[in-house]
């Protein structure tokens, strides 16, 4: 052990940030006690106010501190349509578009049966019974492009078959194992525009 205890603490605990390795967390953890302390104290602050009061919307399950997010509770919406994401980042890169006016259901997910997620972790009875409240049109599918994405994109698709409602799935513009979080605006509004309908086997 290097440093004393506290420091290690601390570098471990800013492991947990995806895409920070060992040698990142402790350049992190430095910085913070040799040049920044208010800095660190201000994260602190406002890291354990957003971990005690940020929930989950109860219609669309992104990430809210109300009851409803405010584009669940925007009356000018398009109740008509819903599209299904796999992240709260997903709705926030569809909605820098402005090409979408409809509502959103989050997945918070994709199904891997190997990690132990399957449609009960996604919401899947949740996201029926909105479709149902809603009287939808259309369901949008806008899962990530992964191997994953595209089997819980399918899976949906076959839970709303008997619905009566237009299922369709973004297409052009995203690239295959693309995340929505990476993608370009005007790429983004490409997919939307280029969206096909999945057509039931029979």
């Amino acid at each position: 052990m290097f440093f004393s205890p506290a420091v290690e603490e601390l570098v471990s605990a800013l492991r947990c940030l995806p895409g920070v390795g060992p040698r990142s967390a402790r350049r992190m953890a430095l910085y913070l006690l040799e040049k920044n302390r208010d800095g660190g104290r201000e994260l602190s602050r406002v890291m354990a106010e957003a971990m005690e009061k940020v929930g989950n919307c109860r219609q669309c399950r992104t990430l809210n501190e109300s009851e409803l997010c405010h584009i669940c509770a925007h009356s000018g919406r398009d109740r008509s349509t819903l599209c299904i994401v796999e992240s709260p980042a997903d709705v926030h890169a569809i909605e820098q578009t402005s090409s979408y006016r409809g509502l959103y259901f989050v997945l918070m997910g994709h199904l891997s049966p190997i990690d132990g997620i399957g449609p009960e972790e996604l919401g899947i009875d949740e996201l029926l019974a909105l479709a149902d409240e809603l009287s939808l049109e259309e369901v949008i599918l806008a899962n990530n492009t992964t191997v994953e994405g595209e089997a819980t994109a399918w899976y949906i698709a076959e839970q709303l078959q008997d619905r009566g409602v237009a299922i369709s799935r973004i297409a052009h513009g995203v690239p295959v194992g693309g995340e929505l979080e990476y993608v370009d605006g005007g790429t983004l509004s490409h997919a939307f525009n280029g969206r096909q309908r999945i057509q039931r086997s029979t």
